[in-house]
């Protein structure tokens, strides 16, 4: 072989196809062109090089024995072009491993379960570890990988999409309204029973809400929107929950519109140093859009 003839990697595309497939015709359909470009391409090839890479037999085309030597290498070389072009896009082919995810108890009682099903059904090689906290956790020390959640604003060093508008509304059981012979419209938040957030909500939108109203006479304090839902679900009292629970909540009624001061933002977050690692790109690329579903939802643009 002399030091001149440059190998063609395009051309040394279709031999590798015409040794996968023993034929002309089916290495044409294989690489999508018509068999005399397979042929045109191949006698090119074997004539720049002075090599003969396939005897042509009735049963198909074989490797020589030098076609068995260049083919050996140009797999490797095939090998080492799909292995850089998946490094360079920073995708694993197979994503495994695990995933860290830091969200809260309502999105996990309402529309997040749907959402992992989805990738875990796409990327099954992935586990994905959920931690339900009403702190965010802190991403820069790895305690998690993605952050689902509702804030205001997020802290500086980490990066993602806001996905919505939250809305939160105030909420009350029909039996609540039936023992005390209301409607909807009549209730008067002063002279209501009400769930409270504790002290693990004091910071969210719903406590402040509470502290600056004080809308009426506290009968239960929950450290969990989820376990408040609980409890206005049994007429308990009402309770201020995001729209995105308290409409999907069988038995629940909303008592007015949302309530604009208790309203946030749902973000997906992860920190900056993570956001191309292929477990983290993959799964933000994924669930971004499918939460954004959710939007008339998230808003409580949708009907309740």
């Amino acid at each position: 072989m002399h030091g001149h003839h440059r190998i063609d990697w395009e051309d040394l595309r279709f031999v590798l196809a015409v040794a996968e497939a023993n034929s002309l015709a089916a290495a044409a359909r294989a690489l999508g062109v018509n068999h005399t470009t397979v042929l045109r391409r191949v006698g090119a090839f074997e004539s720049k090089l002075g090599v003969r890479l396939f005897d042509r037999l009735p049963s198909g085309y074989t490797l020589t024995t030098g076609g068995e030597e260049l083919l050996a290498v140009a797999r490797q070389m095939a090998e080492t072009v799909t292995e850089l072009e998946r490094r360079l896009t920073g995708q694993d082919l197979r994503l495994e491993g695990s995933l860290r995810i830091t969200t809260t108890d309502t999105l996990m009682a309402s529309v997040l379960p749907s959402v992992l099903t989805a990738f875990q059904r796409r990327h099954p090689g992935v586990l994905l570890e959920v931690n339900t906290s009403n702190a965010l956790a802190n991403l820069s020390h790895r305690d998690a990988d993605v952050a689902i959640r509702p804030a205001v604003d997020p802290p500086e060093t980490l990066v993602g999409r806001r996905i919505a508008t939250v809305a939160f509304a105030v909420y009350a059981a029909r039996s609540y309204l039936e023992e005390r012979d209301l409607d909807p419209s009549d209730v008067t938040f002063a002279n209501e029973r009400w769930i409270g957030p504790g002290d693990a909500l004091s910071s969210s939108s719903v406590g402040r809400w509470m502290r600056t109203r004080q809308p009426g006479p506290l009968v239960l304090r929950c450290d969990s929107l989820v376990s408040a839902r609980e409890a206005a679900v049994t007429g308990t009292g009402l309770a201020a929950l995001p729209c995105y629970l308290g409409d999907r909540t069988p038995g629940l009624v909303r008592i007015g519109p949302p309530v604009a001061e208790m309203a946030t933002a749902l973000w997906l977050l992860t920190h900056e140093d993570l956001r191309r690692t292929a477990r983290v790109s993959a799964f933000t690329e994924f669930t971004g859009p499918l939460l954004a579903k959710y939007r008339p939802l998230f808003d409580a643009s949708a009907p309740s």
